[in-house]
């Protein structure tokens, strides 16, 4: 009986491929699995067909944009893209409105973003008191800083109630 046991395991022949994310193993006698081997075409185009049913299906849409029409729809979206502000003459207090909008609260801007945005609803400040006003709201606590890989992001700071016995200031 142990001699037949060891005639089934020396004769057992096993398959494997691994190609993708598909995996297949065949095994039997080495007869068996290279007749199942000149049968694979069949097999697995069958096995597929099983499986078709189940599978994901992911489409993809890619859109092209030339040149001209992203320069004709710059405008239009610019407009878009900032929140409209009140006019004021104030380069501060134009900033403190931008941040205090969804779009400032959404996430930290760059101060690109805010020049755009202020150009966006028609106000211009002079680019050498831009970054002074930035760090002058920065210092009065008005408005939160940090660098990152793109360069100084800001957004504008939390009302924090501090106080003495439990009062708020």
């Amino acid at each position: 009986m142990q001699e037949k046991t060891q005639k089934e395991k020396s004769g057992g022949f096993t398959f494997h491929v691994r190609m993708g994310e598909y995996e297949l193993t065949l095994s039997g006698s080495r007869e068996e699995v290279y007749k199942s081997v000149d049968d694979l075409p069949r097999l697995v185009a069958s096995v597929s067909k099983a499986f078709e049913a189940v599978k994901p299906r992911t489409v993809a849409t890619l859109t092209v944009k030339t040149q001209a029409a992203r320069q004709e729809n710059q405008t239009q979206t610019q407009s878009q893209n900032y929140p409209r502000i009140t006019a004021t003459r104030n380069c501060d207090e134009a900033v403190l409105r931008l941040l205090g909008t969804d779009w400032g609260k959404w996430r930290p801007r760059t101060d690109n973003e805010l020049r755009e945005a202020l150009r966006a609803n028609g106000l211009s400040f002079p680019s050498r008191a831009f970054p002074a006003v930035l760090g002058e709201l920065v210092k009065s606590g008005k408005i939160r800083r940090w660098n990152t890989d793109t360069g100084f992001v800001y957004i504008q700071a939390e009302k924090e109630t501090l106080g003495v016995k439990g009062e708020a200031e």
